[in-house]
């Protein structure tokens, strides 16, 4: 029986805690400067002074018009100096600065100012996730102008937050021998620290502190999104009470951490199904190495995938009309029909449709990869990148080049990063010539062999080499897909091993996220515990097993952090659709932004293609959400995927639009 997200959100409202009313009201309400008459007398107005931001500390750029401040300290209690604190650069014209004798300024507000569509006090904040690996990001400690110009000449205000990544750490700068913690939910912890500091100094920046748009790419991605869903979810509390973020403002009034604005290029998160996703979207159509008949592996990699039937059957994904998307099986018992696969299918071709309508041809499909991103603002980390001009990332014209994965290998992006070979890549004809480009870029690009067609009807026909899965109708400029199997096989394939995120050795990037301490790679997946723990029996009698494995998940899974939350709780923490989803216990307890922004390359075959599009699904029908850019890019990998246009100024021009609308 079909059912709208309506009923769903009326069922998950009448279940809910009075944890929830601890969120009801909106960043929007919870500006700072109200009026402290209704304060509780227990709080501290002086509590968080410390954290007060000296307007008489600003250096200021004369060539560029930019003030700016490094290495601000956003929390009480610090687990690492080099990592809890920020940088702000602010457009010249929203300050009138006055020069001390020490060559600082000391800045007030330039209310009359306007730079590009913003004043001092509607001006947004952008502040980007400048790893696609989530490995921790450190402050600036130097400044550089390079990239910035995007953001600031159209009146954004540039925070570049660090932040712990996704492991503990010892802090190189304090030269302190204590290990800090680090791993879920740590990341969005600081990043949340260091929103809830910005709003506590709003009344002396020159911008709207309502209105923080968080971006990254990959794992940088996924927690953009994570910091989309999560804002002022009290699960939260106690990790910001532990680095003393601020709570409320001199006025006695509470900050919120929630943001206004999420984007995000390919974003991995998910965890509690993201094995169980990439086996159903490819590994089912897999064979060989973790995959290969009679291991036991194998027989995993199966079950995961009907595992996660059973999981979008039991969840309240919708579609535009507020029908309930499902899977249905077929004779064999494979969940590989119904209307949730027919989406995914819709989506395809879209995607094609609109690569068939603003490629030119001859065209060059050059498949890359790409590790990390690099925005602006840390001129120390494009030095450690090897990259000299930090923009020439973000500046790839997306009908021109076409990206894929590259080099199969066994780095794994935070719980995944084998590298691929794009199937495309490899499908060479008559009517096509090629050219090679070499190794990895400086721009951390990976490329390999470029391929060269010279008609759109060639180019859609290579797809066909092993099976006549996608049509191309030259009359009508339309593109159908058959099938998902052999998408998958022509364009998706499993590039990562059974256990893509949750290996079975622990030794992914993932594993690395959910580490306690010294323990610093554990098992977190509890849909794999359980079907261990389930199929041990049948398991056992298949190659590869290891009596090991029948304990390794329910041990790992028992064990807790510093503030006595067990892995799934962290991997709720880490989980979009934990806030977002009707069926989940976080649903309605915490502040989701209103916009977002999805790009999703299609042949990405870092994370499943349901991640992204379970996001875009739940976002959709959100009460509070807005709106729902989501872009499927034909042709495009594990990069910064764009369908047309530079990456950077894309961005931009979504946060000013979302600022004023």
């Amino acid at each position: 029986m079909d059912f709208t997200r309506k009923q769903f959100l009326a069922l998950a409202a009448a279940g809910a805690t009075s944890v929830g009313a601890l969120c009801a009201c909106s960043p929007q309400q919870k500006k700072e400067g109200d009026s402290s008459k209704n304060a509780p007398a227990s709080v501290d107005l002086e509590e968080f002074k410390s954290l007060t931001l000296d307007m008489g500390a600003w250096s200021y750029d004369k060539d560029n018009d930019v003030y700016y401040q490094l290495g601000l300290q956003y929390c009480m209690k610090p687990a690492s100096k080099t990592y809890n604190s920020l940088s702000i650069y602010v457009p010249g014209k929203y300050f009138t600065g006055e020069k001390n004798s020490n060559k600082t300024y000391t800045c007030k507000i330039n209310t009359k100012a306007v730079v590009g569509s913003f004043t001092p006090s509607t001006a947004p904040i952008a502040m980007p996730i400048n790893t696609g690996t989530l490995s921790p990001q450190a402050c600036p400690t130097e400044y550089s102008y390079e990239g910035l110009s995007t953001y600031l000449e159209t009146g954004c205000i540039y925070v570049y937050a660090g932040f712990r990544g996704r492991s503990a750490g010892y802090d190189s700068a304090s030269g302190s021998d204590d290990l800090y913690a680090g791993g879920s939910p740590w990341p969005a912890v600081d990043f949340k620290a260091a929103i809830r500091y910005l709003r506590y100094n709003a009344a002396s920046l020159p911008c709207d502190a309502t209105k923080v748009f968080a971006y990254g790419f990959s794992s940088g991605g996924g927690l953009s999104a994570v910091l989309g869903t999560s804002g002022d979810s009290p699960l939260y509390s106690p990790y910001l009470d532990a680095i003393g973020a601020a709570t409320h403002d001199t006025q006695g009034t509470s900050l919120s951490d929630a943001i206004y604005g999420s984007a995000s290029w390919c974003p991995s998160t998910s965890f509690d199904v993201a094995d169980a996703a990439y086996e159903w979207s490819a590994g089912q159509y897999a064979d060989g190495d973790t995959r290969a008949s009679g291991t036991w592996t194998h027989a995993l990699s199966s079950d995961l995938a009907t595992a996660y039937g059973t999981w979008v059957n039991s969840m309240d994904l919708l579609d535009s009309d507020g029908n309930k998307l499902e899977l249905d099986q077929t004779n064999s018992g494979v969940y590989t029909m119904g209307s949730y696969m027919e989406t995914i299918q819709s989506e395809l071709e879209t995607s094609a449709n609109n690569f068939a309508r603003e490629t030119s041809f001859p065209y060059t499909a050059t498949p890359q990869r790409f590790e990390d991103p690099l925005f602006p603002g840390d001129p120390n980390l494009a030095k450690s990148r090897g990259v000299e001009a930090p923009s020439a990332v973000l500046q790839t014209d997306a009908t021109k080049s076409a990206d894929a994965q590259s080099q199969q290998g066994q780095s794994q992006d935070q719980g995944q990063s084998q590298d691929q070979s794009q199937s495309q890549s490899q499908a060479q004809h008559n009517e096509s010539s090629s050219s090679s480009s070499t190794g990895a870029s400086a721009t951390g690009v990976t490329q390999v062999q470029s391929t060269i067609f010279d008609s759109i009807d060639h180019y859609f026909e290579s797809f066909n080499e092993k099976t006549a899965w996608l049509t191309y109708n030259l009359h009508r400029q339309t593109v159908s897909i058959a099938n998902l199997k052999d998408f998958s096989a022509a364009m998706r394939s499993a590039s990562l091993g059974v256990g893509a995120f949750d290996a079975v050795d622990r030794n992914t990037r993932a594993n690395q996220l959910f580490g306690v301490g010294e323990k610093s790679t554990l098992h977190f997946d509890k849909i794999m515990g359980d079907l261990v723990s389930k199929n041990v029996d049948t398991y056992s009698t298949l190659t590869g097993w290891n009596k090991e494995y029948s304990e390794a998940w329910k041990d790992d899974l028992a064990l807790k952090d510093t503030l006595e939350s067990d892995i799934p709780t962290r991997v709720s923490l880490f989980n979009p659709l934990y806030f977002i989803s009707g069926t989940s216990q976080g649903f309605a307890t915490a502040q989701v932004a209103p916009y977002w922004r999805i790009n999703e390359g299609v042949q990405n075959s870092e994370t499943s293609i349901c991640t992204s599009l379970n996001m875009k699904l739940a976002l959709t029908h959100y009460k509070d959400v807005k709106n729902v850019a989501f872009t499927l890019v034909w042709d495009k990998g594990h990069v910064l995927a764009e369908r047309t246009g530079n990456v950077a100024a894309n961005l931009v021009n979504w946060i000013v639009a979302c600022a004023t609308a």
